[in-house]
């Protein structure tokens, strides 16, 4: 097939791109650069297969004229930054819904009918359930980068309804891996880089959260789409457990031989919109055959190791 992909030069994106090139499949990838890095698609622009078109989602011309010829959209660009969403409280809607608009807008006007969204777990704000299912009931939503993304579902559930098409949602936890660049390891690496003898955590720091690794994560998407056929397909992505932020800390600091002053804020969230247990029930997508190949504290060792081998990546953020 000829695969679309929006965000293309992310984190997770360009990890796609490079799979599904793999796989066979012809590859554009679409991305304006804000946060990915075409360095990240090096290997795929070296094939004839992969192609890049530098755009944003919310030139809706350019966005369709890329898309043309595609055969499955998976719409991964979005504004992830939940922690400082409330000093710029237009760029969620701008970037999670409005871009989504125009990408289902393109793919009505190309003709293109399968789709596969990446949501987040956030979505579901602090419920009352653990593990928390896909059909759990939506509390007040805590965060601009949840309610934005629930609001991008909504708009793919209506044109999934309207037009046929077959659609994808994930409800991502936090991913980790290869090619990261957004999050906490980046931020606590990037902090013990700089000052390897205190860190300072936000928060009390026994936060629960799940992470998942990225190659974990697309097994799970290409699985799913390859085996479920409704509509509209719902599942979380996550492992089967938890950790609380002063585990992940503990084993970035001994994967680096370090031992700081840890210092925390206080409190149960390190910001206004962070939730402070996260776990999701992943029965549905691992009724499919699906099983997770790392643990957290392997999948936080490799992100370490990856952003030990590219230091680059830090100094592109600073």
């Amino acid at each position: 097939m000829k695969a679309f992909v929006t965000g293309g030069a992310g984190f997770v994106g360009s990890n796609l791109v490079d799979r599904l090139l793999k796989l066979g499949h012809s590859v554009v990838a679409f991305d304006n650069l804000a946060t990915g890095h075409e360095r990240f698609l090096r290997e795929a622009l070296a094939s004839p297969r992969g192609r890049l078109v530098r755009g944003d989602l919310l030139n809706d011309k350019l966005l369709t004229d890329a898309m043309g010829g595609s055969d499955c959209v998976f719409h991964l660009a979005a504004n992830a930054d939940v922690r400082h969403g409330l000093e710029h409280t237009r760029k969620d809607v701008d970037q999670n819904i409005l871009a989504t608009f125009n990408v289902l807008e393109a793919m009505r006007a190309n003709g293109i009918r399968r789709l596969a969204f990446s949501s987040t777990g956030s979505i579901y704000g602090e419920p009352a359930v653990f593990p928390t299912p896909e059909i759990a009931p939506f509390p007040i939503q805590t965060s601009l980068y949840g309610a934005s993304k629930l609001a991008a579902e909504g708009l793919i559930h209506a044109y999934a309804e309207g037009f046929g098409w077959e659609t994808y949602i994930f409800r991502f936890v936090s991913i980790l891996g290869e090619r990261y660049s957004h999050g906490h390891v980046f931020d606590f690496y990037g902090s013990l880089r700089r000052d390897p003898r205190e860190l300072q955590v936000l928060g009390d720091g026994h936060q629960r959260k799940s992470y998942l690794y990225v190659q974990d994560c697309l097994d799970a998407i290409l699985l799913a789409m390859e085996k479920a056929a409704d509509k509209v397909n719902v599942f979380n992505l996550g492992t089967n457990e938890h950790c609380e932020v002063r585990d992940s800390v503990n084993w970035i600091c001994r994967r680096l031989g370090l031992d700081p002053k840890l210092t925390f804020t206080g409190g149960q969230r390190g910001w206004i919109g962070d939730s402070p247990f996260i776990f999701l029930d992943c029965r549905r997508i691992r009724d499919l055959g699906w099983t997770p190949s790392l643990t957290i504290e392997q999948a936080v060792i490799r992100t370490v190791d990856y952003l030990k081998a590219n230091a680059w990546l830090l100094e592109t953020r600073s």
